[in-house]
């Protein structure tokens, strides 16, 4: 047998066993299973190591580590509000929360997330407002400021954020920045060499190695935590183009909340549980992070999920709230790629009456999730939802809100890789007046958008056709 057939047999039997396993043994959902073998078929030998690469699930080992106390604590208070809820013994600040008790029940359940109701948002839909509110606060910093950011650009904005970092950091503030090694791959190592001899604490997150089998499993949380009062979270990423001063995208539409309440608290949990995840040495829970005052009357919940999980918690509180919906939807995301459990879920309501609006951008910054947008656009708009294209710029919010009541703002977009891959986190609003707000700024963005009719959508070329097919069928690996 010649060499050539040796390596051929060896290639097949290795992929056999690969599909085997991906089939059995990693608990993959059907659309993904399928997906992969389609690749490990079509393209054996590449196919293989774009697999270990990409597609190797997670370790199921623990990943977030706090310590013992602080655990038991977090868990005394989720099982006394679940059992108040159990009991019809939870007191709302508002009595209209009470209809989404079962929402609230699922995020406590799913992810510990505790109910806060002493809340108030600023809702900041611009860059430059979002990062002048931001560094204004940590110039007021007394105690502490954590930083979470899935990019990181050292150009103008990075570099102004990072004196402000340096800056309190010299007057004496703890100061730790905490950034994805995948998503900041091009932040210099000057850059994070200059913070470091300044005294602040800087970590990646799954650094870069030789070979990197977690390079698919992305930290794409963006949070902000100051002294333990104040919070931010949301779309905006630290760079320029997040300004809008990126020439191919132009204006940057997104969305983020500061926060103030003990929502915060939410968010700085989340915080250290990522930074004990990337860093040597932990944060221990101490009270002089948890310094959270009453601030409004706003119900908030935080709710996180990534790869290390098996419940993928913000698409199910997506698809409940979904569910809760008697009059509409509106939905802003850059990316539509539902799977099929949420895909049913917006249809069903579609079809239902309930008035269905999604919004997503006019241009691409990623070809196939692009295409995969559109052709999952198709589906919705035949089951008589709207589609709007947004045409200032570029439209990078992830907001979902229901009948003006409820909302979230936060860094999961509508796609399998939020929802399964990336490491997210989402704010939960359960008040009218900041829904109210947010459903303005959606009406807004209506008014800067294009609606895709099912006419328009029957029109598109054989050539773009293709391309949703061809990004379709790859939608649950993109």
């Amino acid at each position: 047998m010649s060499l050539v057939a040796i390596l051929l047999n060896i290639t097949i039997l290795v992929n056999i066993i690969l599909g085997l396993s991906i089939i059995f043994l990693e608990r993959k959902n059907a659309s993904s299973t399928w997906a992969w073998l389609m690749v490990l078929l079509f393209i054996p030998v590449a196919g293989f190591i774009l697999y270990l690469i990409f597609g190797k699930p997670i370790s199921n080992g623990r990943i977030f580590v706090w310590d013992t106390k602080s655990k038991l604590g977090l868990k005394a208070a989720v099982q006394s509000q679940l059992r108040d809820i159990e009991n019809d013994e939870l007191e709302y600040s508002d009595a209209d929360m009470k209809k989404y008790a079962s929402l609230v029940y699922l995020n406590l359940r799913t992810d510990s997330s505790l109910l806060s109701q002493n809340n108030a948002v600023d809702i900041l839909l611009d860059g430059e407002e979002k990062f002048e509110r931001l560094m204004q606060d940590m110039r007021r910093a007394k105690e502490h400021i954590h930083l979470i950011y899935y990019i990181v650009r050292n150009d103008e904005l990075g570099m102004k954020l990072a004196d402000v970092m340096i800056k309190k950091a010299n007057e004496g503030v703890t100061v730790r920045f905490l950034y994805d090694a995948m998503g900041s791959r091009r932040l210099s190592k000057k850059y994070v060499k200059r913070l470091r001899d300044a005294g602040v604490q800087v970590e990646a997150f799954f650094p870069a190695k030789l070979v990197n089998f977690k390079i698919n499993y992305r930290n794409h949380r963006k949070l902000a935590i100051i002294d333990g009062k104040i919070g931010y979270i949301g779309g905006f990423n630290i760079g320029d183009e997040y300004l809008g001063k990126d020439k191919k995208f132009g204006y940057w539409r997104d969305t983020h909340l500061r926060v103030k309440g003990s929502a915060v608290e939410g968010m700085q949990t989340r915080f250290i549980l990522d930074w004990n995840q990337a860093a040597k040495s932990n944060i221990h829970y101490e009270d002089h992070y948890y310094q959270s005052e009453k601030a409004g009357d706003a119900g908030m919940q935080i709710v996180s999920s990534g790869p290390d999980q098996d419940l993928e918690q913000i698409k199910n509180a997506y698809i409940k709230m979904i569910l809760e919906a008697k009059e509409y939807i509106y939905i802003q995301t850059p990316y539509f790629i539902p799977d099929e459990s949420l895909r049913d879920a917006l249809r069903l309501a579609a079809l239902s009456g309930v008035d269905v609006k999604v919004m997503i951008p006019n241009k691409p910054d990623h070809p196939f999730v692009y295409w995969a947008t559109l052709s999952y656009s198709g589906d919705l708009l035949e089951a008589g939802g709207e589609i709007y294209i947004y045409q200032n710029g570029f439209m990078h919010a992830k907001t979902l809100i229901v009948d003006g009541k409820i909302s979230t703002v936060g860094t999961a977009n509508i796609d399998v890789r939020s929802f399964r891959l990336n490491f997210e986190v989402s704010a939960l609003i359960y008040d009218k007046e900041i829904t109210e707000e947010l459903v303005e700024a959606f009406h807004d963005d209506i008014r800067r958008s294009t609606q895709m009719t099912k006419k328009l959508y029957e029109k598109r070329s054989l050539g773009i056709k293709l391309k949703e097919s061809i990004s379709r069928l790859l939608s649950p690996v993109l």
